[in-house]
């Protein structure tokens, strides 16, 4: 019994670092293209870090983006053009919601 006993602080450390970056939100980016079906990839831009994904129904998600500043880029279809977003800036534990982004002609 006092053998166990000298695990246990050494347990319950371990166990409190093991929840405490398994309960920790991801962060993120979101946000919505208008028109949807003008939509093709969106690319997040963070210096060296890209992330690329395909918009759903004109609805688009980063879940893993890491903390920092980003240019998210939709690539729009004809006739339509580009959009960009400077500056977005994803925290610790944040999803950011850049709402609609309205594609123009």
């Amino acid at each position: 019994m006092k053998n166990n006993l000298k695990f246990l602080p050494l347990f319950l450390i371990a166990s409190a670092a093991f929840f405490s970056f398994a309960l920790m939100p991801a962060a993120g980016i979101k946000g919505k293209v208008a028109p949807a079906e003008s939509a093709g990839t969106v690319w997040a831009i963070s210096g060296t870090d890209t992330l690329k994904t395909q918009t759903e129904q004109g609805a688009f998600l980063f879940p893993d983006a890491k903390p920092g500043s980003y240019k998210v880029l939709v690539e729009a279809k004809a006739p339509y053009k580009n959009a960009v977003k400077e500056n977005v800036a994803v925290k610790e534990g944040e999803v950011v919601d850049l709402g609609t982004i309205t594609l123009v002609q």
